[in-house]
């Protein structure tokens, strides 16, 4: 079997996902088509030998329909024998793209291949594009399906993380994002955006808010507790019934943020790197996806770095960093509690909850970003992990070279 090499990482900064975000004036295809030019003009790459574009994006409709990669590749200006296709595994697109683009690769189909995935969700508003999984009164009511917030309120319920806990986990979010921004850690994979003009419209992830607090964030009330109310807590309880109520501890302080954005990794084998010159970054070392209970829905983390060490070889003790989707303060508290995995090597550099949580994207920024920080500090393997809609979970092993 090949294996599959990661030879660059870019991704553009991330927009507050509002109408006054710096990026709501750009539309998503914009968002991608830089992606790709700047894969092109860091390596000097003949897009000739790019054999297909895979990218991730959740809310496929609108401006982000129509095969949104193929689009892209067309855009860019890439060689026309580059083919181009989008998916979408929900909050886990971007790095099923990778995954999906190291198999090509592994399987030895493909030379050199881009993965990665856009969302622009001031444009394309989450949950736009229905869907029988959370529409169909049928389906919701037979399978206890709930809206994401109530089924991180469930966890934290279930395993007892207090308003305070999230919160305090979501205050050392901003801390790191900030300290990161201050060094100008996101250098390497960031490109800023620019108009047609030249001009920078924004150069920095804008999510991140200094000074931010306990303190202040004990001001912001539940976001989902109203919600649950309405009848959605007594449909989690129905299969939960140990527990009498939820408690709703999560918000907008401590949940991810909605943003614009999009990245892609260039991802091929040796033989292409050394034929066209490209310095290997990282290796692939393996990728797993399992399902989850889709009730709780946002435990899949857990189950799928376990898999995925299995399928590697090692133990959770040989990862060196983690990066852990930051849905919400709840998810990575029960990711590191289950797993034994200290905080000091999880989300270095802050998270979603500081820094955005661009659906298709997103499982692509955190890769980039770990990769980064893999040289950074020179540590040797680190791992990607995000939780799904509908009760999934996926997990990625990168080894730095």
């Amino acid at each position: 079997m090949n294996e599959a090499y990661v030879y660059d990482a870019v991704r553009t900064p991330r927009g507050r996902g509002k109408s006054d975000g710096s990026l709501h004036e750009v539309q998503p295809i914009q968002l991608l088509t830089s992606v790709l030019k700047s894969i092109q003009s860091r390596n000097q790459l003949d897009t000739a030998y790019v054999d297909d574009v895979i990218m991730g994006c959740v809310t496929p409709i609108g401006e982000q329909g129509a095969d949104i990669a193929r689009t892209a590749v067309l855009e860019a200006g890439y060689a026309e024998s580059v083919a181009g296709v989008q998916l979408n595994r929900f909050c886990s697109s971007g790095l099923e793209a990778i995954n999906q683009a190291a198999a090509y690769v592994m399987s030895g189909q493909v030379d050199l291949i881009v993965a990665g995935g856009v969302e622009s969700m001031s444009r394309v508003a989450m949950g736009t594009d229905g869907g029988a999984l959370f529409m169909n009164p049928q389906i919701v009511a037979r399978h206890r399906i709930v809206p994401q917030g109530i089924s991180a309120d469930l966890i934290a319920t279930k395993y007892g993380y207090s308003r305070t806990d999230v919160d305090t986990f979501a205050v050392e979010s901003y801390r790191r994002a900030e300290k990161s921004q201050q060094e100008n850690r996101f250098a390497k994979s960031l490109v800023p955006y620019k108009d047609e003009l030249g001009i920078s419209l924004l150069d920095r992830d804008e999510g991140v808010r200094p000074g931010t607090n306990v303190e202040s964030l004990s001001k912001l009330k539940p976001a989902f507790k109203m919600m649950g109310t309405m009848g959605l807590d007594a449909l989690a309880l129905m299969k939960y019934a140990d527990f009498d109520h939820i408690n709703h501890v999560h918000h907008a302080g401590n949940s991810s943020q909605i943003v614009d954005g999009a990245a892609g990794l260039l991802i091929g084998s040796k033989s292409i790197g050394q034929q066209l010159g490209l310095q290997p970054r990282a290796r692939i070392r393996a990728f797993a996806v399992v399902g989850s209970e889709p009730t709780i829905m946002l435990t899949g983390p857990v189950p799928a770095t376990q898999k995925v060490l299995k399928k590697a070889g090692m133990t959770i003790g040989d990862i060196d960093l983690f990066e852990v989707n930051e849905a919400f303060a709840a998810v990575p508290l029960y990711f590191m509690e289950q797993l034994g995995v200290d905080h000091a090597k999880v989300n270095v550099n802050g998270g979603a909850i500081a820094l955005g949580h661009p659906l298709g994207a997103t499982g692509a920024i955190i890769s980039a970003t770990l990769i980064d920080e893999l040289e950074r500090s020179g540590k040797q393997i680190g791992l990607s992990t995000l939780c799904i809609g509908g009760g999934m979970g996926i997990a990625t092993i990168f080894e730095r070279i």
